[in-house]
């Protein structure tokens, strides 16, 4: 597993870009549309996803890049609180889960950039 990125749902992406990009510096690195942004960490391989089209009830956290989610959860699904099955996003497939203390871990590959 690998620190990809740090997931932050905001209620408006404009004023989550002019914080974070604007005034802490940080360089935006791409674009899912209107509502979702990756900002570079200075110093790191590490991004920051705004997200303001984040569902109801979905918690920031940090993203892990795996190989293949499908059989990461197939491993650990009796061990682990999965909030649902996998899913594709854009670059691949999803899941997640909340550790023991309520904190959400996002898991995903790239399977759909091979």
């Amino acid at each position: 597993m690998k620190l990809s990125l740090i997931y932050l749902p905001v209620k408006d992406l404009k004023a989550a870009l002019a914080l974070y990009r604007d005034t802490l510096g940080f360089e935006e690195s791409w674009r899912e549309g209107e509502m979702t942004a990756g900002l570079t960490l200075p110093g790191s391989d590490v991004e920051l996803m705004l997200d303001q089209d984040a569902p109801d009830g979905d918690k920031p956290g940090p993203f892990f890049q795996v190989h293949d989610v499908d059989a990461f959860y197939a491993e650990r699904k009796d061990e682990l609180a999965f909030v649902a099955p996998p899913k594709s996003i854009p670059p691949g497939r999803y899941v997640a889960f909340d550790d023991p203390w309520g904190n959400r871990v996002h898991v995903l590959d790239l399977s759909a950039e091979r």
